[in-house]
This record gives C-alpha cells, structure tokens and sequence, in this order.
C-alpha cells in the first residue's frame, strides 16, 4: 500500500522493519493513513494565509484522519517503587490508532519549527520502550513541495495581482513585522519587484530550512533519534498543491 503513496510523489521511508509491521499487523490501519493523503489536496491560498503551524489544511487532514479512528490520545505513566507511586509522566499524541495487534502514533508537523520533530521521536521512542506503541509515524512537507514553494507562492502572488501594499491588505497579507517590511521596502527602492521582493521574505519566514520540512526529518532519522522504535516517515508532494 505504501507503494501506492510512492506512485503519487509523496517521501516514503520506513526505518526499523516499519513497512513490514504495517502490511503484516496494521494493513487496515495503513489504508486508511494512504487514503486520507491520496485525496488529501491542499489550496495555495491555504498555504499563503493561517498560522505557521496549524492552518484550514492541516485540519481538514487531521478530520480525515480523526473520521477513520486516529483520534488525539494522552498516555499517563505510573512508575511504582516498592508500592509507592513515583510522579507520573504523561505524553500527548495528536492521532493514535489502537487496533487488536496494537496502538500506532502519528503527528503531523506541517510547519512548525524543526525541534518538533525531536519532540516527536523521542516520544515515540519512550512510548516503544514501554510498549504502548507498536510504531509511530510522521507526516511532513516532502522534498519535492519544499523545492517548488518559492515558485508557486510567487506564481500565486503575481496572479492575484499583487503590486503593492495595498494588495497586501486585499489578500489578508498585511500583517507582518516592522524588519519584514523594511526588508521588502529596501528590496523594492533597490529596483527589484514589489511581488518578488514580498515573495523571497514570505517565503523565507515561513517556510524556511529552520522549519519542519522532510530534509530536516531525514537528517535526524539518520543521527539515531527515535531508534529503536519502528518509524514510517512521509513526505507531502508538490503535486497536491493545488491553486
């Protein structure tokens, strides 16, 4: 099934026998994960306004999702030395999906800063350990999107006609910092476009390398965070971008 995510352009990797646990005790677990990204389709107009983290796409994936049975889950942990109970732990999953072979743990991190993704292994990891979760996967920008934003939000900037401050205010784009539009300002007296100067700054903001994006998991993966916890890591592809 995980074929099927690879065939439309999404990151897929599996680290730690994942893709084997998934077909062998969670197939219908995973369908439900490769359906809701298949038809997962997100607007620019989504990607240029809302928050940094959590925005109307974000949450319409995180219904689907909800709607198959991945619901938000707090694990409480109880440490009893000798009869005494020891202060609990607690650790909060955004989707989990418990099953008859097991629980499974996803988080998406659409666009969040990069230290998220520590989070989120390292809690894996220590839900593995106890044998809460049987896997846990993380949802991301894919490579392929992160490469292509800069050209698509200046695509959709130059197609809504955007020359100017005034445009900002009629796209919901005016809220930005004081060093933001000096930068642009700057930008704009030195010759270049109104439109690419805002775009390189937007861009850069919020969706830069110190964001949650699929080099930043990959690299991380790669150092050991998460192991020995099973992992399936997915990227979200250019081509659902959508506007």
């Amino acid at each position: 099934m995980l074929a099927t995510l690879r065939a439309a352009g999404f990151d897929v990797l599996a680290r730690n026998h994942a893709e084997a646990i998934l077909s062998h005790d969670f197939p219908q677990a995973t369908a439900e994960i490769v359906a809701a990204l298949i038809a997962f389709r997100i607007e620019m107009a989504e990607v240029m306004g809302g928050g940094g983290g959590e925005s109307g796409q974000t949450r319409r994936l995180r219904h689907a999702l909800a709607e198959a049975g991945w619901r938000k889950h707090r694990f409480n942990v109880q440490t009893i030395v000798d009869g005494t109970p020891r202060e609990g732990v607690s650790h909060e999953v955004d989707h989990v999906r418990f099953t008859d072979a097991g629980a499974l743990a996803l988080e998406i991190e659409w666009n969040n800063k990069d230290p998220f993704f520590d989070r989120d292994l390292e809690n894996f990891q220590r839900l593995h350990a106890l044998s809460a979760i049987s896997l846990g996967i993380i949802v991301t920008r894919g490579r392929s999107m992160q490469e292509a934003l800069p050209g698509r939000i200046l695509g959709w900037l130059h197609a809504q006609g955007l020359a100017g401050e005034a445009d900002l205010e009629r796209l919901g784009l005016a809220a930005r910092t004081v060093a933001q539009r000096r930068t642009v300002a700057g930008q704009v007296a030195r010759g270049a476009d109104f439109a690419d100067a805002f775009s390189r700054k937007f861009t850069a903001d919020k969706f830069g390398p110190a964001t949650t994006h699929w080099a930043k998991l990959e690299d991380r993966v790669a150092r050991g965070v998460g192991n020995p916890c099973p992992l399936l890591l997915i990227g979200l592809p250019a081509a659902i971008l959508a506007g």
